[in-house]
């Protein structure tokens, strides 16, 4: 959501701020008449079996199997807990709110939540958030047994940060988690049983920076800034990607796009170069390191969104897309060396764009990504034909880190949209229907996946947009007994 796009270079704070007040609030509501079936979607391919179905807006609407089953939310996010528990949120757009589910089962039916941050869900809602949502889940329980859950919205004006330490059923914010007013593009990580940290663009500087709190999300007193000083050719030039913190280590990641060196900061240059800053005091300082710098400046990564996760062993993986194709690279020593870049996708998921991955036991690697069989390298997602029919992939690795391993990839959805495809935030002028990013999670006891994904089918129209699930039933697993 909102604007996702390098700083201007010259550009003062106060134009920037205006810039992101301009950006739409935003999102369509959809009907509960719009002929969506209640019913589960079965989705077979290989030896992987996914079902699919949309999530209800109201709060315990049980889905699949209500006729409450609809929503009007887009760009969620996902994850699970260490019991299996997974939770979802996603966004009705700025002061409208979020929407947040749980599921016990394994991802088979998800029950809809009081909202994280709306003051009045029953009557459409006005909020301190909506925006651009993240989720995450403590590895380690509180002192009642429970792992908290903290949703991450954004304002604008700051980030609201809502934690919920009884499994859902109830929420508290803090409205100013960003130590720095005036935030873009807002994620989350939590850590042991009640550390969590968000980072984010603010806008007087463009830095990212990440802010810690060590008492659930109550304050955030601790700020870093994931741009080091030897880096700081890359304030003015570079798009954030998630954050995410290994909780063997407690090392931090924030992964992000920009350009290669100095000397490009004063040229027409794509951001060709894939980095990630690394803390390991907590949070207070990190140093920065080239994941990936291809040598055609033409090349951008600066694509929504390059995204981390982490492995059991420590082992880091970054994925990236260059519009068209998706990549990751890993790392076995804590970000400071690189292996890659490695192609994922592979026919038909010609196009790739928009991934998200979670990794579990050495080595297993589950990716997600927005694919379709169109492909024109000379041409943008955003101008794609109609015919181009866009689907939800989910590719899995379990020895991700071997010389020459291949993913197993099938189609996890039904068609979710057709045409164009923009990532330029605000600067769209074609279709925004699936929005920036959506995401997958692993149950550690199931060791199956269940993908939020948005959607605007039937209509393929702003006004049919929803959040949906895609549930891994069968197929090879990864986490289970690990």
């Amino acid at each position: 959501m909102v604007i996702h796009l390098p700083r201007q270079r010259g550009a003062i704070a106060l134009g920037s701020i205006l810039l992101l007040t301009s950006c739409d609030s935003r999102i369509a509501p959809s009907s509960a008449a719009r002929g969506h079936d209640v019913a589960a979607v079965t989705v077979s391919g290989g030896a992987y079996t996914f079902e699919n179905f949309e999530l209800g807006a109201a709060p315990g609407t049980v889905c699949p199997g209500s006729t409450g089953c609809t929503n009007g939310a887009a760009e969620p996010m996902i994850r699970a807990d260490a019991t299996g528990t997974f939770y979802v949120s996603s966004e009705l757009g700025l002061s409208s709110g979020t929407l947040a589910w749980k599921s016990t089962d394994g991802g088979l039916h998800y029950t809809a939540l009081q909202s994280p941050n709306q003051i009045s869900q029953s009557a459409g809602g006005v909020a301190p958030g909506g925006g651009d949502t993240d989720l995450s889940t403590a590895p380690q329980a509180n002192a009642n047994g429970i792992h908290n859950v903290y949703v991450a919205s954004l304002s604008l004006a700051n980030v609201t940060v809502s934690t919920s330490q009884d499994g859902g059923t109830s929420w508290s914010k803090d409205v100013l988690s960003a130590t720095v007013p005036g935030d873009d593009r807002e994620w989350i990580a939590a850590d042991q049983a009640t550390k969590v940290c968000v980072s984010y663009h603010d806008i007087a500087t463009f830095n990212i920076d990440v802010n810690c709190s060590f008492d659930a999300g109550a304050s955030f007193t601790q700020l870093g800034t994931a741009i080091d000083v030897a880096h700081a050719f890359l304030l003015d030039d570079n798009e954030i990607g998630n954050l995410a913190i290994d909780p063997n280590s407690h090392a931090i990641y924030q992964v992000f796009s920009g350009i290669a060196n100095a000397a490009e900061a004063a040229l027409p240059t794509s951001f060709h170069a894939v980095w990630i800053g690394v803390s390991r005091d907590g949070g207070q300082s990190f140093t920065d390191h080239a994941v990936y710098v291809n040598p055609n400046t033409t090349v951008s990564y600066g694509h929504q969104f390059v995204n981390v996760s982490i492995d059991r062993a420590g082992t880091v993986y970054v994925v990236y897309s260059d519009d068209h194709n998706l990549f990751y690279s890993f790392s076995t020593d804590g970000g400071q060396t690189w292996t890659g870049p490695i192609q994922i996708n592979q026919s038909p998921s010609a196009t790739a764009i928009m991934p998200w991955s979670v990794a579990c036991a050495p080595g297993q690697l589950n990716v997600v990504w927005y694919g379709t069989s169109f492909f024109n390298a000379g041409t943008a997602p955003d101008n794609y034909p109609a015919s181009a029919a866009w689907y939800v992939f989910f590719a899995q690795n379990a020895t991700a880190t071997g010389a020459g391993s291949a993913f197993t990839q099938v189609a996890a959805t039904p068609v979710v949209h057709f045409g164009g495809v923009c990532e330029g935030g605000i600067s769209c002028t074609g279709n925004r229907d699936l929005f920036d990013d959506f995401g997958v999670a692993v149950s550690p006891t199931t060791g199956l996946a269940s993908i939020t994904y948005s959607d605007d089918q039937p209509g393929n129209t702003g006004s049919d947009d929803h959040t949906a699930i895609a549930t891994q039933t069968a197929g090879p697993t990864i986490c289970a007994g690990t």
